[in-house]
C-alpha cells in the first residue's frame, strides 16, 4: 500500500497520508510525493481544490527523518540548515504556493511538521480527537517547517510563544477558539465535512480563488501601498478570466453562476 494515497474526484485532489502504524509521521519520500502532487495541482485545471488528510489516529506525528539526507554518516555544518531548507521548509511552502484552495482534514494528532502542515492549509476541518503540539522544545530543538512564520500570524506573538515554549497538546476545540482551526466536528462527520467544503470550492471562481489566496497570504508580510497595487493588479489578471465574464453576466441575469475554472 502506498505511504501517501491519491485521487482527483470531481475536481478535487485528495492527498491522504498513509502510515497509519506510524502516526502517519512523514518521511522525506513522502514529503516528495506531496510536493509534487501539490504542484500538479497547481498545474491541472481539472483540480479546483485539494484536501490534506490521514488514515488511522493520528494526523501527522512530525517529521520521520531515517532514510533522509545525512540521515547515516557523520555531518558537517550545512548539512542540518540544507535539510531543513530541502525537506520542511519546501515541504510547507508547497502547500502555501499551491494556486488550488488548500483544505486540511485533521483527523487525530497533528505534531511538530504535522502542525505546520495543516497551519499552511487555506482552510482547517479538525475532528473532537485531533490535537496539535508544538512538540519541538520537548526535543531540545527550534520550530522549523516555517513554524516560526506561521503561528504569530495566525495567533500572535504571544500565544505563539506560549505553545512553542510549552509544547502542550492543544485540543482542537481550544485551537478554534485561538483561530487556528475553522470548525470542529465529530470524527465520523470529518470526511463528509471536507467533501462538502471541497466540492463548493469546486464549483467556485479558480482563478480567482488562487489570486485572492495570493493576496491574502502576501497582505502580512507588506506595506499598505505594495498591497493594495497587488490587489488591483490581481483584480485586471481575473478580469481577463472565463468566470469573471460568467459571474457579471449570472449577476445582470439573475441568475447562479456556473464557473468552470477558468
Amino acid at each position: 500500500m502506498p505511504d501517501v494515497l491519491h485521487a482527483v474526484e470531481n475536481g478535487v485532489s485528495w492527498i491522504t497520508l498513509n502510515r497509519p502504524e506510524a502516526m502517519n509521521a512523514v518521511t522525506w519520500d513522502q514529503r516528495e510525493r506531496v510536493i509534487a502532487l501539490l504542484a500538479d495541482a497547481s498545474a491541472d485545471p481539472g483540480v479546483r481544490a485539494v484536501v490534506v488528510t490521514a488514515t488511522g489516529r493520528g494526523f501527522c506525528a512530525g517529521a520521520d527523518l531515517r532514510g533522509g539526507p545525512s540521515a547515516d554518516g557523520e555531518r558537517v555544518p550545512g548539512d542540518v540548515a540544507r535539510m531543513i531548507r530541502r525537506g520542511a521548509q519546501r515541504f510547507i511552502g508547497a502547500v502555501l504556493d499551491c494556486e488550488k484552495p488548500v483544505i486540511a482534514a485533521v483527523n487525530g494528532t497533528a505534531a511538530g511538521i504535522g502542525a505546520h502542515l495543516a497551519f499552511a492549509c487555506d482552510l482547517v476541518l479538525a475532528a473532537e480527537s485531533a490535537r496539535f503540539v508544538e512538540v519541538f522544545v520537548r526535543r531540545g530543538i527550534v520550530p522549523d517547517g516555517g513554524g516560526a512564520y506561521l503561528l504569530p500570524r495566525l495567533v500572535g506573538p504571544q500565544r505563539a510563544k506560549e505553545l512553542m515554549f510549552f509544547g502542550d497538546a492543544l485540543p482542537a476545540a481550544e485551537a478554534r477558539a485561538m483561530g487556528l482551526v475553522n470548525r470542529v466536528v465529530p470524527a465520523e462527520d470529518l470526511e463528509k465535512t471536507a467533501r462538502e467544503w471541497a466540492g463548493r470550492l469546486a464549483q467556485g471562481p479558480t482563478r480567482a480563488l488562487a489570486l485572492t489566496k495570493q493576496l491574502v497570504n502576501a497582505s502580512l508580510d507588506t506595506d499598505r501601498a505594495t498591497a493594495f497595487a497587488a490587489e488591483a493588479a490581481a483584480q485586471e489578471v481575473c478580469m481577463t478570466t472565463r468566470d469573471a465574464r460568467e459571474g457579471v453576466a449570472a449577476f445582470v441575469e439573475r441568475r447562479t453562476a456556473a464557473y468552470e475554472g477558468r
